[in-house]
């Protein structure tokens, strides 16, 4: 197999998990992040581990030119996965947030490369008439998120145009994929300021999420929900008026 999986956000959390399962999988790998030591490492091991090839791209996802400048980067390279892992959020009363990076450095993260790479790759994946697009969504796309706004409505965005792409390229050879995990085992908590909010009993295991998103992306399944737990708050949020979920949201982000 030669086949090329290109992740973003690949050399920690849950896509350093994707990277591993992809490379368990005999899937070259391109991992892209902004820690050049980390992508180096994460690279190193899977292509000693699995026999794989591997490569690095340093790129920092919230500069607009970022997507493009991968895309250049591997016009050589038929890339027949593209995983749009990397995202980041925040906790905090939207009126305190730092306006560039809690809110528009995290829309042009978490929606804008995520659209933009999708936009430059897909063509390619449908000429060949094959390929798939995962997108990292989560169970707060389904519900408005008081004291974390601006996260909670990027990931309903990536729910919603992964869905309706899915849509789109169906019978194509292509396929688009919406993975909506809960909160997991990663440092996202401490990096958001949500140390508080930590459960490690009600996480899920973040190669558990990797292993069903690489499973529901192989089925063409355009969303994924990991765990009994995780699907049905995701019921739950479509039955419970939405008045009633942002209060409960807000108690527990407020927290």
């Amino acid at each position: 197999m030669n086949q090329w999986a290109l992740i973003t956000g690949g050399s920690m959390g849950i896509g350093r998990e994707l990277a591993s399962v992809f490379a368990a999988n005999k899937f070259n790998l391109i991992l892209v992040a902004r820690n050049e030591a980390r992508l180096q490492q994460a690279a190193d091991e899977l292509c000693a581990k699995y026999n794989i090839e591997t490569k690095i791209l340093v790129k920092d996802l919230s500069l607009p030119s970022a997507p493009q400048e991968i895309f250049d980067a591997l016009r050589d390279t038929s890339i027949s996965v593209l995983v749009n892992n990397a995202g980041f959020g925040w906790r905090g009363a939207f009126a305190e947030c730092d306006l560039q990076h809690h809110a528009l450095d995290m829309m042009h993260v978490n929606m804008d490369s995520l659209v933009a790479l999708t936009r430059l790759f897909v063509p390619q994946m449908l000429a060949r008439r094959e390929g798939k697009i995962l997108n990292l969504a989560s169970t707060a796309a389904f519900q408005p998120g008081p004291f974390a706004n601006i996260y909670f409505a990027t990931k309903s965005f990536v729910l919603s145009f992964s869905t309706a792409l899915s849509e789109e390229l169906a019978g194509t050879g292509v396929s688009a994929t919406a993975l909506c995990p809960g909160t997991t085992r990663t440092e996202f908590f401490d990096r958001a300021g949500m140390k508080n909010l930590r459960r490690d009993s009600l996480m899920m295991d973040a190669g558990i999420v990797a292993r069903a998103g690489y499973n529901g992306l192989m089925r063409g399944k355009p969303i994924v929900i990991p765990g009994v737990l995780n699907k049905l708050t995701a019921k739950l949020s479509n039955l419970v008026p939405t008045t009633v979920s942002n209060k409960i949201v807000r108690k527990i982000n407020a927290a």
